[in-house]
């Protein structure tokens, strides 16, 4: 083989060696990028959609002009949970409780954490479907015991929710009738209440989602 083909193979080697870097560097950029997206939209303890995605695909929802329901929900008694068995047990209930709300059938869209001890219901479709979904969640929470690290917790949750079928609705809007439907079920020792206009607001649902 002359020396001449010798250094173009070598000068071909070297080109492709060095395509070969770039593309394992571009994927591992693809995947940091892929990583850092979902880390900015799911919940860390869950691995639910946070609040920001959840707001995303509510706004998506109403811009799509057909009817929209908001189910909130909110732990019964978390915090002596996180008191008494300690944050590891209290983040293996979340999670639990988290897996069983993602478990929902259709219309429930997205189950969301949205800070705390407090998860979030897209629904697409209106008042029966809302409502359907409101009691399917506090069922799916509160009939059967929570296994975590140490044992099996009987669990119960205050739910709210609210519905709309038109398109102007603002995200706060619903959001705040929502909570102050929750704020009332926790108020009168949990169950499910849906928002009704004559209803006064809570202190904490006026204030929440400003």
């Amino acid at each position: 083989m002359s020396q001449t083909v010798q250094q173009m193979l070598t000068c071909a080697g070297g080109i492709l060696a060095g395509f070969a870097l770039a593309a394992a560097l571009l994927w591992r950029q693809q995947g940091a990028l892929r990583t850092a997206r979902y880390d900015a939209t799911h919940d860390d303890v869950t691995g639910l959609p946070n609040r920001r995605l959840f707001l995303t695909r509510l706004r998506a929802a109403l811009e799509d002009n057909t009817p929209v329901g908001v189910v909130l929900l909110d732990l019964d008694r978390f915090k002596a949970v996180n008191d008494t068995l300690g944050h590891e047990v209290g983040n293996d209930l979340l999670d639990q409780v988290g897996r069983r709300l993602a478990s929902l059938p259709t219309p429930v869209r997205v189950a969301a954490r949205l800070s705390g001890d407090e998860f979030a219901l897209l629904i697409h479709g209106g008042r029966e479907d809302t409502t359907a979904a409101a009691h399917a969640a506090w069922r799916a929470i509160a009939e059967d015991t929570v296994r975590v690290v140490n044992g099996d917790l009987r669990v119960t949750a205050s739910v709210g929710y609210t519905y709309t079928r038109h398109a102007n609705t603002s995200v706060r809007h619903l959001l705040t009738q929502a909570d102050s439907a929750m704020y009332e079920a926790k108020r009168v020792d949990g169950g499910v209440r849906e928002y009704l206009p004559h209803r006064t607001p809570t202190a904490r649902s006026r204030d929440r989602h400003r």
